[in-house]
């Protein structure tokens, strides 16, 4: 016999119902649907301005749609979200590790961070966090093939301890002839592109880990804290700390100077 679970009260489903029907709620959750859509799409094209004024949006219709619970409502609505662009980074950049990284790290960040007051900040956050996880999958395509492993390569293993000795020795070429083609080919010196990357992925645990800054210095193989902080400085104008404590500050993302000539 089929069982079949009935209400023991469908007198009060079906008033509930039609004071939703009545009232605006499928308005708003039109406006919700295509919003939302736009968002992922201006997220996707990297556009950064038109992402993050969709995310202000979004947050001002979730907080309406759930005045009882605001604050749960979008707690919920941020783990979805973090949920559906983590399949797209899976699935597009095949990434699952990444994706599983990128979803892990936004859940701590809704759990621990996220109020009321500062949930338009929250998704300019996690808007920034998705282009930092997927910018590195643009690599740069360079006219020598040597120069363009290289940069792989130190794209590939940042935190690794990195010499222009050491790579000249890994590529089979004399140090002074990988000093010269790189600069040639990328507009920087060798060593410079090393700190440069270095500086940029450390950005990943300055935010989002309880790392010391010291620990961070040491995993990226800093000489010291002092150097680090010096180096971070330098490419990024301000010091790990203060980046570590500015939620609504920028990443700093590598870019090559003669990138653009070569692509």
């Amino acid at each position: 016999m089929m069982n079949v679970m009935m209400s023991e009260n469908p007198v009060s489903e079906s008033k509930f119902l039609d004071e939703i029907e009545q009232s605006n709620y499928f308005e708003i959750d039109e406006q919700f649907f295509e919003t939302e859509e736009n968002l992922l799409k201006q997220l996707y094209r990297f556009d950064r301005k038109e992402a993050k004024k969709s995310a202000k949006k979004m947050v001002e219709i979730v907080s309406k749609t759930s005045k009882d619970n605001e604050l749960i409502g979008l707690k919920y609505y941020f783990i979805t979200l973090a949920g559906i662009i983590a399949r797209h980074i899976s699935k597009e950049y095949s990434e699952p590790k990444k994706a599983l990284s990128f979803n892990a790290t936004c859940l701590m960040l809704i759990e621990q961070r996220l109020t009321k007051d500062n949930a338009e900040k929250l998704a300019e956050e996690l808007i920034e966090f998705f282009i930092y996880i997927v910018a590195e999958k643009q690599f740069s395509l360079l006219m020598h093939h040597t120069v363009n492993k290289v940069v792989q390569y130190i794209d590939k293993e940042v935190e690794g301890p990195m010499s222009v000795e050491g790579l000249s020795s890994m590529f089979d070429v004399s140090t002074s002839h990988l000093s010269r083609i790189f600069r040639e080919h990328t507009g920087i010196t060798l060593v410079e592109y090393i700190n440069l990357k270095k500086v940029e992925e450390s950005q990943y645990y300055l935010r989002f880990s309880d790392m010391k800054i010291s620990d961070v210095s040491d995993r990226f193989n800093f000489c010291n804290q002092s150097y680090f902080t010096r180096i971070f400085k330098k490419y990024t104008g301000e010091t790990p700390r203060r980046f570590r404590n500015n939620l609504a500050g920028k990443y700093f993302h590598c870019t090559l100077p003669l990138e653009e000539k070569y692509n």
